[in-house]
């Protein structure tokens, strides 16, 4: 696939797996899910790699690394999307994800010494300046209840996490590991981790055989976690974390036409200004020289 195709595919799954999240909420407890899902996912990327007789082996170091991102990327933030789902709708959670370019690029700085310029401070001040004007409306109807409060906080949380992620992605990538066996394992370590961090909560193993919970649950297993990584990963090695980063600015815009149309999600001027304003601090980051 082109890289157009590749942006275009990420972008459009992603931008629909927020609302997809939200039939999985209820019943099954939110690190069930995560666990199902990409325990799902791992087992069909394993499929595929013994189907293409891909080298699985890897050193007792490398399977650190990958464990530590399949951690990462495909546990802990999850299950903080899924928290902050639970309080505030699917297209804000989203908004606030469009800060993981800018915490990216910094993590960049510190961990790989890329150079960090006055505009990338600026940009990142307008990403940030531009999500609270999003979900401002939303804390404005704060009325003794915590759970716009609380949905902020997982999103924050999620995001951060995400950009680890990202970070030890970008590193794994640089010291040589093949896409498709990297989310083979690091689904599996994820999937795993989650089921453990289910069973210290207290958390039962239910599952609900209902449609919306099973579609919901392949769609973000082999479209959400296969197909759209797999698009962003590849795009990460191919033209690097700044230019792979605007799928990042685009998604939250569908997230958010999507929650419309879906969660009666009310769109104020301050929405379309929070737009504006972290899209023009994203645009910054990423075509800064």
């Amino acid at each position: 696939m082109s890289n157009l195709q590749l942006f275009i595919a990420a972008v459009a799954i992603w931008g629909s797996t927020w609302l997809a999240i939200t039939f999985q909420l209820g019943r099954v407890a939110p690190e069930a899910s995560v666990f199902y899902r990409f325990l799902l996912a791992s087992a069909i990327v394993f499929a595929y790699c013994l189907a293409r007789r891909l080298p699985l082996r890897y050193s007792l170091r490398q399977h650190l690394w990958i464990a530590l991102l399949g951690i990462l990327m495909f546990s802990v933030s999850y299950i903080f999307v899924y928290y902050a789902e639970q309080h505030v709708v699917s297209g804000l959670v989203a908004v606030g994800y469009s800060a993981s370019p800018m915490l990216g690029l910094i993590g960049m700085r510190v961990f790989f010494g890329t150079p960090m310029t006055r505009l990338l401070v600026l940009g990142s001040i307008l990403g940030m300046v531009g999500i609270a004007l999003v979900f401002w409306p939303e804390f404005a109807k704060l009325q003794g209840d915590r759970d716009t409060a609380l949905g902020a906080l997982h999103t924050i949380i999620a995001v951060v996490v995400s950009a680890f992620g990202a970070i030890v992605a970008q590193r794994n990538q640089r010291a040589g590991l093949p896409l498709w066996q990297s989310m083979a394992w690091g689904m599996l370590y994820g999937s795993l981790f989650s089921l453990v961090v289910t069973l210290a909560a207290g958390e039962s193993l239910d599952f609900e055989p209902t449609m919306p919970y099973v579609l919901s649950l392949v769609y973000l297993a082999v479209l959400g976690s296969i197909l759209a990584f797999a698009a962003y990963l590849t795009l990460l090695h191919r033209v690097g974390a700044a230019r792979a980063g605007y799928i990042g600015v685009m998604v939250p815009i569908v997230a958010l036409v999507i929650s419309a149309l879906f969660e009666k999600f009310q769109w104020h001027a301050l929405t379309w200004l929070g737009i504006a304003v972290s899209v023009a601090g994203n645009v910054i980051v990423l075509r800064r020289k």
